[in-house]
């Protein structure tokens, strides 16, 4: 089966585990640490980076560093991976939803804007899928109303907003290294930003709450979010190949977007002209008048021995969100959308297999 993802490892990635090994530093101490995040910070343009065990871990590091707490409301897209509300819920914060643009897939400003309230004190936005989230209206919120953003750019390694990379315009950015992101350590995260005492705080709630001049002493309760060397021994090797992956990516959709073109209810990925979208997945929208559902489409897909996904369900649905609230352009998004093969080792005999069975019903 034609898989939705694999990683691209090689050599690098096992040198640099071996030397980890043979170092005895395999867990959270150790030179790949403190050279993956210093590395990954200065490609997102940032001065810090504190690397974590998890992208999850690295969205509720960032809300606990700013003090989210009980009492406190945070703005999330309903259309993202479960993870992004479910750090709120851990802080004990209230989680509101906003609904989706229709252009972008992302969260729609306009949206985030009714949702605010004298509670509001974050918003999260999603990069969903690998492309930018238009962030100057966000910020202009942000700072109309005094509240911080926050980037999960778990899917969107490198992709640009204006020129600039993710995770580096809002006050904090979030990665995951899951190992069917963009560059990855198997498990692991990574929290970014500018400011100096947000980054010290993480630091110090990152490793249990220890003070940084009194070992083992507990100034107040922290968390155990440590990335091991072991696993940032792979991120720096994946961090040298990381503008050759999203070059490959690229050219992925741009083959896919060629085959798939014209093809009636097929609706392509966006990439708006102030954007430069990395593709994390191929993602399409199945509509009418396409002659067959996305789930059959699915179904097709995969008795052809290609695998596929669908979009994320909102959460605003799920039994622990649950509300009876509706938010129609992320409900629509849901249910047409597919994510095709996209892993960087796809070849074009793949590629084109994929658009067979897609062009057998357009």
């Amino acid at each position: 089966m034609i898989p939705v993802y694999e990683p691209l490892l090689g050599e690098e990635e096992l040198k640099n585990v071996v030397e980890a090994v043979k170092s005895g530093w395999i867990s959270s101490l150790g030179k790949f640490v403190l050279e993956f995040e210093e590395g990954f910070a200065s490609y997102c343009g940032v001065k810090h980076g504190i690397a974590v065990s998890n992208g999850t871990t690295a969205l509720h590091l960032a809300l606990s560093s700013i003090g989210v707490g009980p009492g406190d409301e945070v703005i999330v897209p309903t259309l993202t991976f479960v993870a992004t509300a479910n750090a709120v819920r851990y802080t004990g914060a209230d989680v509101v939803f906003a609904d989706s643009e229709t252009s972008t897939w992302n969260v729609d400003p306009k949206s985030i804007e009714q949702k605010i309230t004298s509670k509001t004190k974050a918003i999260i936005v999603v990069h969903l899928y690998g492309h930018p989230v238009d962030m100057d209206p966000v910020l202009e919120l942000g700072r109309k109303h005094g509240v911080y953003v926050i980037e999960d750019a778990a899917e969107a390694h490198g992709a640009e907003y204006n020129g600039k990379r993710v995770g580096g315009i809002g006050d904090i950015g979030c990665f995951s290294f899951y190992g069917n992101k963009i560059i990855t350590t198997g498990e692991g995260g990574m929290l970014v930003t500018n400011d100096d005492m947000i980054a010290k705080r993480a630091r110090l709630l990152r490793d249990h709450g220890m003070s940084p001049v009194k070992r083992y002493w507990f100034p107040e309760v922290g968390f155990n979010y440590r990335i091991t060397n072991l696993q940032a021994a792979v991120g720096v090797a994946q961090l040298r190949k990381i503008e050759e992956i999203i070059r490959i990516k690229r050219e992925i959709a741009a083959e896919y977007n060629h085959l798939l073109g014209g093809i009636e209810g097929i609706r392509l990925p966006p990439e708006e002209g102030w954007s430069k979208n990395v593709y994390w997945m191929y993602s399409i929208l199945v509509e009418s008048p396409y002659k067959i559902s996305r789930d059959e489409l699915m179904k097709e897909l995969a008795e052809s021995g290609i695998d596929s996904r669908p979009f994320f369900y909102p959460i605003h649905t799920m039994p622990p969100y649950f509300k009876g609230e509706t938010y129609p352009v992320a409900e629509r998004l849901s249910a047409c959308g597919i994510n095709l093969p996209s892993s960087p080792k796809l070849s074009k005999d793949d590629i084109r297999k994929v658009v067979g069975v897609i062009k057998r019903y357009g």
